[in-house]
C-alpha cells in the first residue's frame, strides 16, 4: 500500500507492506502531476514499513528513473534495508538528482531544510 502527501516543499511517499506495480503507477501519476505544476520536485520516500517489492515494480522504477532524471532536485530515501541502499546507489549512477539515504524521516527533512538555507544564502 502507498500513501502520498503533497507537502509545501516536498512530496512525501510512504510504502506499507509489499511495494507493487500498482502502487508505483499511483506514485508516477501523482508525481508527474505535481512536477507539471511546480517543476522539479523534492521527494521523501519512507520505506521503513516496506516488507518487499515486486519485480515488475522494480523494472518500472528503472524505466521511470531513466525518463525523468532531471525532474527531481532532491530524493531522500528513509530505510535500514541494505538491498534498498544498494538500489539507491545504483540509481545515483543513472539519475541527475541528488539522492541520499537516511535512517529517519527527521534526518531527511533536515537535509531538505539545509539545502533551502544554502540556496537562500547563495541568492
Amino acid at each position: 500500500m502507498i500513501s502520498i502527501s503533497h507537502e509545501s516543499s516536498y512530496i512525501h511517499v510512504v510504502i506499507f507492506g509489499q511495494f507493487t506495480l500498482q502502487d508505483y503507477k499511483e506514485f508516477e501519476e501523482n508525481v508527474l502531476y505535481d512536477i507539471g505544476f511546480h517543476g522539479p520536485a523534492k521527494l521523501l520516500f519512507d520505506l521503513t514499513e516496506m516488507t518487499g517489492y515486486t519485480i515488475d515494480m522494480a523494472l518500472e522504477e528503472i524505466n521511470f528513473s531513466s525518463k525523468h532524471q532531471q525532474d527531481f532536485s532532491q530524493v531522500a530515501v528513509v530505510t535500514d534495508d541494505q538491498w534498498v541502499v544498494w538500489s539507491v546507489w545504483i540509481n545515483r549512477a543513472i539519475a541527475d538528482s541528488n539522492i541520499m539515504v537516511f535512517e529517519s524521516v527527521n534526518e531527511a527533512l533536515n537535509w531538505f531544510m539545509d539545502a533551502e538555507v544554502a540556496t537562500d544564502i547563495i541568492k
